[in-house]
């Protein structure tokens, strides 16, 4: 089967928004490279090994690449696409200089040859991702490994965002907690609270794709009585119009790996999802949201405990008071 190759040249800053865009737009399946260079570090306090040579694509460009059925337009998803990239200078994210490439592939080209790149990978010193077609053995007792087949949800672990919000986590749970994961992608996230020690996780996300995922890779990690997972966004639970829980309202935490302009619009919600001194880590926000993020939390009444960092992405740990 022949698809069509739809591929974007911008920014780091702007990657998340605009594969969203692509998998609006029809795409059946997202691929993301950024930067490369030499000069860049990599992160490897776990002892990360990584397969892929460095890429000469320079400092803070990425290149997303939509793949579309033989039957798509590309110069419609074009024309669709470009006054919503421009769009994103407005809520102030820079797309940059940005670019269109358009070529003809044979679906094997590209359906499976990312997997050659995803490798076991340990993103903390308790948590390891292991892809499903991958063999690995765990180097202690304490290693907890998490099956992942990400298919075309969003979250491998590779992307800082997952990391940071894993490592995010593993210093928070203490073992025991009632969890609600917003966005669940993979549901990555979720697994990762459960084998952390979490009680039971609530994931949640309103992609129709993304929940079938989370709930495969909650059942190769053979999670199904420790997580539940829903179709419906916070504030339906909230007011009592949602599925059954699976977890009992007010929880200990909250965790939502989603971009700053989506967190800053249920800031509220997730306060009065948590219990009081309940703990609240917002990851997925770029370094220019920073102040915008942090003032948000605290006028609602958090207290921001503390901030992670990978490259350029944060982590906020916030307390409801």
């Amino acid at each position: 089967m022949l698809w069509h190759e739809f591929t974007i040249h911008t920014t780091e800053e702007a990657v998340e928004m605009i594969s969203n865009f692509l998998h609006e737009a029809g795409a059946g399946g997202v691929s993301i490279e950024e930067s490369g260079t030499l000069n860049k570090e990599r992160d490897t306090p776990y002892g990360q090994w990584y397969e892929r040579p460095l890429n000469d694509i320079p400092e803070g460009r990425a290149v997303i690449k939509g793949y579309f059925n033989e039957e798509t337009d590309l110069n419609e998803i074009q024309r669709e696409l470009e006054p919503r990239i421009e769009q994103l200078r407005t809520f102030d994210i820079d797309p940059g200089d940005y670019s269109f490439e358009q070529r003809t592939v044979d679906e094997d080209d590209w359906a499976d040859a990312w997997k050659q790149y995803f490798k076991p990978q340990r993103v903390s010193e308790r948590l390891t991702i292991k892809p499903t077609w991958e063999d690995y053995e765990p180097v202690s007792a304490a290693e907890q490994i998490i099956e992942l087949d990400p298919g075309m949800a969003f979250g491998t672990g590779t992307h800082p965002t997952t990391s940071l919000c894993l490592r995010t986590l593993e210093s928070v749970i203490k073992g025991g907690e009632e969890v609600i994961d917003v966005g669940t992608g993979s549901g990555i996230l979720a697994i990762g609270a459960v084998k952390l020690g979490a009680k039971h996780v609530l994931a949640l996300d309103l992609d129709p794709v993304a929940v079938s995922s989370a709930q495969a890779n909650t059942s190769l990690n053979g999670l199904e009585q420790q997580i539940t997972v829903k179709e419906s966004d916070l504030l339906s639970l909230l007011d009592g119009n949602g599925p059954s829980l699976g977890v009992k309202l007010p929880v200990k935490i909250v965790v939502a790996n989603i971009l700053a302009e989506i967190i800053l619009l249920f800031i509220e919600d997730v306060y009065n999802a948590l219990e009081p001194g309940g703990i609240y880590i917002a990851s997925g926000i770029w370094k220019n949201k920073e102040q915008v993020v942090e003032e948000a939390l605290t006028a609602a009444g958090f207290t921001i405990q503390d901030k992670h960092r990978d490259e350029d992405w944060i982590a906020f740990v916030a307390r409801k008071g």
